[in-house]
Order: C-alpha cells, then structure tokens, then sequence
C-alpha cells in the first residue's frame, strides 16, 4: 500500500480529499458517488473520519475498507482515542491493516458532545495524541498523520505552547500534520513556519474547505476556533440572500487561497468535502491540479 508521504514527494502540488462515515444508506450512496467522481482526479490519498463508538466508528471502518479494496484511491483512516481502550485502539488499528489500509491519522479527539468540554480518558485508554502515534507506530509499519491547529488548540495556553505540542506529536513518529481551517494563507503559513523553527522538518498540510454557503462559512468560523477576519465578511456576507452569487464568490475567495498556498511551495491541498464532490472537482480544475485524462 503506497504512503501518503510518497504520493506527496512528486514534483508538483496535489490534492488530498477527506469525507466523513455515512450514518444509513442514503448517505453511503451520496458518499461513494461523491468518491466515484473524485477518483479520476487522482487526488493523492483520500480519508474518512472517525467517531468513538458505535456506528460511526464502524461506518469508517466499511468505508475506508471498501475504499482500500474496491478503488484506485490511497486510503488513509482516522482514529481517536476517545471512548477506547488500547486493546479497542489495536483492535482497530489491527482491523485497517487487515484490510490493507497503512495509512492511518492519529487523533487524540474531543470530549463527546462539548469540544471545549474536559478531557476524561478511558479508564484503560490514552491521554495524548503522541501517545496513540506511538501506539499505531508499534503495531507495524504505518504512515501517520496527527492534527494540527492554526489558531492553537482551544485548550493550549498560546501558540508556543501549541506548537510544542504539535512537534512532540510529530518527533514520537508521525510523519505529517494537516491543518485544522484557517481564513487566511498566511495563517496557515505562519504555522509552518513555527514548527520549521524548531528544527522539526515534517510535512504541515493545509485543510481548505470551498465556501459554498453562508452554512459553510459559519461552519468554517466555528471548527476554525477563531473569528473570520472583517476582510472575508465583507466579502461574502452582502450575498448571504443570492445563493448563487455567494457561492461564486466562495469559489473564488477558495481558490485564491490556495493559488497563494501553492505559491509558497505547498505540496498538498487536503479539501473537506462534506461528502460532497462538485466544489472541489471545480476548485482543484482551476489550480490545475486535474490529470489530462480526467
């Protein structure tokens, strides 16, 4: 199973795609006619998100496995250490190798119900995200990714403190960090010069989600931890009643982000589709980012 870190080695900027478990049938079928369509762009690796518990946690299980078996895409799971023991967790992480997935994106994860609520570790479980990398890490040979945040963690007392524990995650073994939402390059840019700073040299990947509604936008604004700048508001907000208008002027404000990501050498766009395709088969189209073939 190739890596993610070696689908983002070529010699130009890709993109990465994430979409989060189907909770019945109809969402499975909006979900795999969303991979479908996304797959003949060949975007580098794709994910699906993880919920403690329940079906949520083995919906991501079906998918990620039926992706892994039935796609050309490189698959990359999501785990939390919410809810979980670690025998639960080597369950789990023994389940996607199992069905060839070695990929996997480690993430301590939220309090069930209030993210900024406190964190009660499983009785038999983890307390930190860089000790479930080191947990996945352990059980064979995996690519892993942890999270990182632009803004710093709700939680972190300031950014410094925030980046070093974004770096501890990524020195106990991950090999790449993607970014929680952001408004502005330079946000995202300012991150991955912080972490450069401290001599640590993994990948810091942006996470960009197309801003197609005014729901996406307070969507943003609220999984972002931070206000969205004035700049942006005025923007978007006078077409919040021309649906239509709004989301061509989200198409562009999205796409001119990442043209200046990509610009400052960024060589991974990883999109949150919402298990959707079109916005992001129209952003990535723009950037260039689409094969030929496709």
């Amino acid at each position: 199973m190739t890596s993610v870190v070696e689908r983002l080695q070529g010699d130009g900027p890709v993109f990465s795609i994430e979409f989060f478990p189907p909770r019945d049938a109809a969402d499975e079928a909006v979900l795999w006619k969303s991979i479908r369509e996304l797959e003949p762009l060949d975007p580098a690796y794709m994910s699906i998100t993880y919920g403690a518990g329940g079906s949520s946690r083995d919906g991501t299980i079906r998918s990620i496995a039926r992706v892994a078996t039935e796609t050309t895409l490189v698959p990359m799971a999501h785990l939390t250490a919410v809810n979980h023991s670690v025998a639960e967790l080597r369950n789990v992480i023994g389940w996607y190798a199992a069905v060839g997935v070695r990929n996997i994106l480690a993430l301590r994860g939220d309090p069930p119900g209030d993210v900024y609520g406190d964190w009660v570790p499983h009785p038999g479980g983890l307390n930190y995200a860089e000790e479930l990398v080191e947990l996945v890490r352990s059980l064979g040979d995996f690519c892993v990714g942890v999270s990182a945040f632009p803004y710093g963690h709700p939680r972190s007392a300031n950014l410094e403190a925030d980046t070093d524990y974004l770096v501890r995650k990524l020195r106990a073994g991950a090999d790449f960090a993607i970014a929680q939402l952001f408004f502005e390059p330079e946000d995202f840019l300012r991150l991955r010069d912080r972490v450069a700073a401290t001599g640590c040299e993994a990948l810091v990947i942006p996470g960009i989600m197309p801003l197609t509604t005014l729901r996406t936008l307070h969507t943003s604004i609220k999984l972002s931890g931070a206000p969205a700048p004035q700049r942006l508001l005025d923007r978007l907000e006078p077409l919040a009643d021309d649906p239509k208008a709004f989301r061509a002027e989200g198409i562009d404000t999205v796409t001119e982000m990442c043209e200046r990501l990509i610009a400052e050498g960024v060589p991974d766009l990883h999109f949150y589709t919402f298990n959707r395709s079109k916005a992001t088969r129209e952003v990535v189209s723009r950037l260039g980012l689409v094969p030929a073939r496709a």
